[in-house]
């Protein structure tokens, strides 16, 4: 009487979180686009084999395209600059709704302009001021 063989061991699914539970970063090696599960502290890139360290739980990312190379940078966010990896360049890192203020050079009056502009105009005079070498403040809003 013939032995009934048992069917080859299927190979172990891999563990995936509810609701698709990835998240995504740059490797550190090749700036591509790293997908890793949730839970990870660090991804081994498939194309370099460099290994990239995952940034902890709840910390928020953002993303720029560096000025000097065009690549795809990730960091921190609240961070002020970031150096790009490849060509070294260090990049302001803005908010989109960060704002900043000065006085009006003409009638003092307190303006508030959009981040990284070089001058803002007054509404109530139509003075333009610099705002490149002015001292000023920032102010975030709240969200």
């Amino acid at each position: 009487m013939p032995v009934p063989l048992a069917p080859y061991p299927t190979a172990p699914v891999p563990f995936t979180p509810p609701n698709g539970g990835q998240s995504q970063l740059v490797c550190s090696g090749c700036r591509n686009l790293l997908l890793y599960p949730l839970g990870a502290t660090s991804v081994c890139c498939a194309v370099c084999n460099a290994v990239t360290a995952v940034p902890p739980p709840g910390t928020e990312m953002a993303q720029l395209v560096c000025g000097g190379c065009h690549t795809l940078l990730m960091y921190i966010r609240g961070a002020t600059s970031v150096q790009c990896s490849c060509c070294h360049t260090i990049n302001l890192a803005l908010e989109a709704n960060q704002v900043a203020h000065v006085n009006c050079g003409n009638c003092q009056m307190l303006l508030m302009y959009q981040y990284g502009a070089g001058s803002v105009k007054c509404a109530v005079c139509n003075f333009v001021t610099s705002v490149g070498a002015s001292p000023i403040t920032e102010h975030k809003p709240n969200n």
